[in-house]
């Protein structure tokens, strides 16, 4: 039984595509926000919740920031903030 919990945790973290690995110019959907308590709530109150559309506008040379714009509004997200937002 751990084996097939295992397996459905290794299928889903190849699946799952997060803000992180979206490249330029390429417009995303949000589905999950993981991660807990102040970091969760810091991205939701910047307007990035679930159903959210996000635009990727840039990304710094070596990854981080990555530029963004949600609900009209332009943000930099940190690439440890970008793995925690599951988009589609």
């Amino acid at each position: 039984m751990l084996d097939k919990v295992c397996k459905t945790t290794e299928e889903r973290s190849e699946n799952m595509r997060t803000l992180r690995e979206v490249k330029p110019g390429e417009t995303v959907k949000v589905l999950k926000l993981h991660g807990e308590g102040a970091i969760k709530r810091r991205i939701m109150d910047m307007g990035v919740t679930k159903s959210a559309e996000i635009y990727v506008r840039k990304v710094a040379p070596l990854g981080d920031p990555i530029e963004i714009t949600v609900r009209g509004y332009e943000l930099s997200l940190r690439k440890a903030d970008a793995e925690l937002i599951e988009v589609e």
